[in-house]
């Protein structure tokens, strides 16, 4: 069920200008496929979505190939621009961003596809990162500031 749902999303968007989440809902109604909205936004963060600008100056929603090592790159670039300082609590890590970074920071992270990080959640200058295990959070820690340095 779900990789057919997906698999219609990657359809539609290359077929239509899909604006928005609920656009896409309707679409798939449409195919017969009923959803949540929130099902819809783990679908697209999944699928690995982007809005990208029209000619007519409005956005919809696209997927932009890249090589894992130019993602890589970026992703590490972001991670070392935000990065302020990283501190443990059992098997959490707190870090600490410049301001209006930690969503990026967080999405760097979790894009990096370490075993040991669960998922983190950010505000806006600080993400929390959950780690299997207080010995794993160590482990994190130093590859994180091994990219930073």
């Amino acid at each position: 069920m779900k990789s057919n749902r997906r698999q219609k999303i990657l359809e539609i968007i290359k077929k239509h200008p899909v604006e928005t989440q609920e656009e896409l809902t309707s679409y798939l109604l449409k195919e017969g496929i009923t959803t949540t909205q929130a099902t819809i936004s783990r679908d697209i963060r999944d699928l690995k979505l982007t809005k990208v600008p029209t000619p007519e100056g409005k956005q919809r929603y696209s997927v932009i190939e890249h090589t894992s090592h130019e993602l890589n790159k970026k992703y590490i670039r972001v991670l070392r621009e935000g990065f302020l300082q990283v501190e443990q609590a059992q098997n959490i890590i707190v870090i600490k961003t410049v301001a209006g970074m930690a969503m990026a920071v967080a999405a760097s992270i979790d894009a990096m596809n370490w075993d040991e990080v669960v998922g983190c959640i950010a505000g806006d200058d600080t993400v929390m990162c959950a780690i299997r295990s207080a010995e794993e959070a160590i482990e994190v820690i130093k590859m994180i500031k091994e990219i930073v340095k």
